[in-house]
């Protein structure tokens, strides 16, 4: 009998052990709040909305002639509020649910107004609360960029439905290809933080939307000159210091990978302003102080796709490279093909965007991001790279142009010739600065 008892014994302590093993396993699978994560993606998430307002209200406000300042730093400010609503009623769940048998395209409608989020609901280690603004600050600056290439000239109202259209239609939906489940994830493009969902897709759209309204009136012949580089200077400054929120809050965790990602944005940024502000010097004889600023936002615009992925040799390399595309395509490019895109978006973020993304294949370090690029012997990833490059610019050319069109004949695109000549600050919004 006691035989018996001690073997009972034995076979209870044996199953308490499996229980317990098996409750460890499942507690190890069951997301848990994380502190540390959740106070570094609190912090990253007003670092980016700090991007927007008023980093780049200030960068674009500068560079505009004074009679459009605040009908330029305004896009931005109401790009903010319109953008808000439009992600929390459907612009989150489009980009980051399942979109059932659509699903490599779009998400669906399963967290349209945010349903089922609540307080105690994740996203891996935070709050999905916390992950789903930290998005919409990535879905604000996107269309907030494309203002730039549109200054001086485009209808308020007819701007604000452009912009609704195209965040719902266009950016969402590639956000889904790359970030949320869709095809191009899938295929294994590498897009940190937003080289082909942000830049090359905001730097397209500014040139097919500068191409589509036409050129300003006195383009060409009159002085354009920026009325204020001194509003630039804070403005691409905030930007910079934005941009670490932008890149390393994109690892959504405090850990090594975000300070490396940290580091990379950092070297990325002073080379291209270095090397845009040699080759200006070089044949310009003059280092202008809008250059050297532009060269920064390059340098952060093309390391935003690699900065999860390459170590600070790479970050080098890509600065450099970004400074110099750049400035081609600002200072040659555009003159030469003609078209007016106002503060150089297509030329900073589109180039910039297309130029990281694809050395971003070829920079890519396994031990760092996972996956090993040209140099490491994977030429392929320049292709997969290419893939997302080439479906992002078609996607993109495409529906921008459309929905131009249709808001075109609804609503007019341009303000009038009087409206123009005059300034859009007073005509636009009846006020102007002294």
């Amino acid at each position: 009998m006691r035989m018996y008892k001690v073997l009972f014994g034995y076979l209870g302590l044996a199953l308490t052990a499996v229980l317990a093993a098996s409750g460890d396993a499942l507690a190890a699978e069951t997301p848990k709040l994380d502190t540390g994560d959740t106070a570094w993606m609190l912090t990253s998430t007003v670092l980016v909305l700090m991007m927007t307002i008023p980093g780049v209200a200030l960068f674009y406000g500068g560079m505009v002639r004074k009679k459009n300042v605040l009908a330029t730093v305004v896009q931005s400010f109401a790009v903010t509020c319109v953008m808000t609503v439009l992600w929390m009623i459907v612009g989150y769940s489009l980009a980051f649910t399942d979109g059932g048998a659509a699903n490599a395209f779009v998400g669906g409608l399963d967290k349209m107004l945010l349903r089922g989020i609540g307080v105690d609901t994740l996203s891996g280690t935070i709050p999905e609360t916390v992950f789903m603004t930290f998005q919409m600050t990535f879905a604000i600056i996107t269309p907030a960029l494309i203002t730039g290439a549109l200054a001086d000239r485009m209808k308020f109202s007819s701007l604000l439905v452009f912009l609704s259209l195209w965040m719902i239609l266009v950016y969402a939906p590639i956000t889904h290809w790359v970030w949320g489940g869709g095809f191009l994830g899938d295929a294994g493009v590498l897009d940190f933080a937003g080289g082909t969902v942000v830049h090359i897709n905001s730097g397209v759209a500014a040139l097919v939307g500068c191409i589509v309204l036409g050129k300003r009136r006195g383009y060409g012949t009159e002085n354009m000159a920026p009325h204020n580089l001194v509003l630039s200077v804070i403005g691409a400054s905030m930007l910079w210091v934005g941009w670490f929120g932008f890149n390393a809050g994109s690892a959504v965790a405090a850990n090594g990978g975000a300070g490396m990602a940290m580091a990379v944005t950092q070297i990325a940024a002073a080379t291209a302003a270095v090397s845009w502000m040699v080759v200006e010097w070089i044949f310009r004889r003059k280092p202008s102080v809008l250059g050297i600023i532009s060269g920064a936002v390059a340098g952060l615009v093309a390391i935003t796709p690699a900065s999860g992925y390459v170590d600070p040799f790479g970050a080098l390399i890509i600065g450099l490279a970004a400074g110099l595309v750049c400035y081609w395509g600002a200072v040659v490019l555009k003159p030469k093909m003609g078209y007016d895109d106002t503060l150089d978006v297509f030329g900073v973020h589109g180039l910039g965007g297309i130029t990281g993304a694809l050395l971003t294949g070829v920079f890519a370090v396994e031990a760092i991001g996972g996956t090993p690029g040209l140099l490491e012997g994977n030429a392929g990833q320049v292709l997969i790279q290419l893939e997302g490059i080439i479906a992002t610019i078609v996607y993109c050319a495409i529906v921008t142009f459309i929905i131009l069109k249709v808001v075109g004949a609804v609503m007019g695109l341009r303000v009038d010739e009087e409206s123009e000549v005059g300034g859009l600050d007073y005509s636009l919004h009846g006020e102007t600065v002294q």
